[in-house]
């Protein structure tokens, strides 16, 4: 990857920490229209820019309780290089909300509503792989799958101060998850 300078550039969480309810709900089939919707978006913002798009996360597993935030895969070569996709995001109605160079160059845009993130991650982030295979895990084994729902909904009980802190306490059962699949050879999808 290219070395881009970053001293300019806010690092990290875009606009701070911010206090949000986490709301675990019933699985719903319009999360898959949702997901279309955007990744069309996306895909017509970015153009040839855009080398693969998939839907990540617990909204992307049919039957699974979740947050009601779409959350997207989008792999790009080199997302340092923002001036390549920052501005053709932003014009399709995405808003910046992390950067984080150290961390295979992600970054996170979501919509105004808060309702879809957008993943930026290069092609050979070993991070993909392993959206795609929890994705394709829970997919795939309904047990795992509820187990998982029943933590989300236990922690969603909380009061954290952040959506971060949430994500950061299912990470133990995502890293169980993700050995398993690996275990037993499993490609993702």
């Amino acid at each position: 990857m290219s070395e881009a300078p970053h001293s300019s550039l806010e690092i990290g969480l875009i606009g701070g920490i911010e206090k949000r309810e986490i709301k675990i709900v019933p699985w719903r089939s319009e999360w898959r229209d949702m997901f279309h919707h955007h990744a069309e978006r996306v895909q017509a913002a970015l153009g040839p820019t855009l080398e693969d798009i998939e839907h990540i996360g617990s909204t992307s597993v049919a039957g699974l309780a979740a947050k009601p935030i779409i959350d997207v895969l989008a792999i790009v070569q080199d997302p340092s290089r923002e001036d390549r996709y920052l501005t053709a995001l932003q014009a399709a109605g995405y808003q910046l909300r992390v950067r984080e160079p150290a961390f295979d160059e992600h970054r996170m845009f979501r919509t105004p509503k808060r309702d879809v993130h957008i993943h930026v991650f290069p092609p050979d982030s070993a991070e993909c792989q392993r959206y795609l295979l929890f994705r394709d895990y829970l997919r795939n084994c309904p047990e795992t799958r509820d187990r998982y729902a029943n933590l989300k909904r236990e922690l969603s009980l909380e009061d954290w101060e952040d959506m971060n802190a949430y994500a950061e306490a299912k990470t133990a059962f995502i890293e169980q998850v993700i050995r398993l699949a690996r275990q037993k050879g499993e490609q993702p999808s």
